[in-house]
């Protein structure tokens, strides 16, 4: 059987520098028509977004899907709360890892599977100053490396 096509739409490369994800999850996404418009035209936004677990369903806080130009009455508030689809017993999981310390869920890209809007959450624990540090200066010295290798291959 062939692969699923997936279309990224937003990704969200801030949650990796500010945070350690310990896990993976896929949820698909409650939209309305227009929204579903805008997300195929790219047009979302994830990098302020935060993930909640409130009377146990799963809520997505400050995801921006801009209003669709052709959408006149039918558009949503584009920061609108948006529900996100969970298992039960996914929902049970991620709430008692969510009550340890330090733990929280955050938004990693939104993307079309097989036609339907999914997002991909991150089970993530905060970064400490150091922590950012290090791995700025892991990025500097592999760069360096394949710069040095790409002067050796020519030489």
């Amino acid at each position: 059987m062939a692969k699923e096509a997936m279309k990224l739409v937003a990704n969200n490369k801030k949650a990796y520098h500010d945070y350690f994800i310990e896990e993976k999850y896929e949820a698909g996404l409650v939209l309305h028509g227009t929204e579903v418009k805008s997300l195929r035209m790219g047009k979302c936004s994830i990098k302020e977004a935060f993930v909640r677990i409130e009377n146990g369903e799963v809520f997505a806080y400050g995801m921006h899907i801009s209003p669709y130009e052709k959408g006149n009455i039918f558009n949503k508030d584009p920061l609108r709360v948006k529900k996100l689809l969970f298992h039960r017993q996914e929902i049970n999981k991620l709430t008692g890892k969510i009550a340890e310390k330090g733990y929280t869920l955050v938004p990693l890209q939104v993307y079309f599977q097989n036609g339907r809007a999914k997002i991909e959450i991150g089970l993530a624990k905060g970064k400490k100053l150091y922590d950012k540090r290090q791995d700025i200066a892991k990025k500097d010295q592999r760069r360096e490396a394949e710069k040095e290798m790409k002067i050796k291959l020519r030489g």
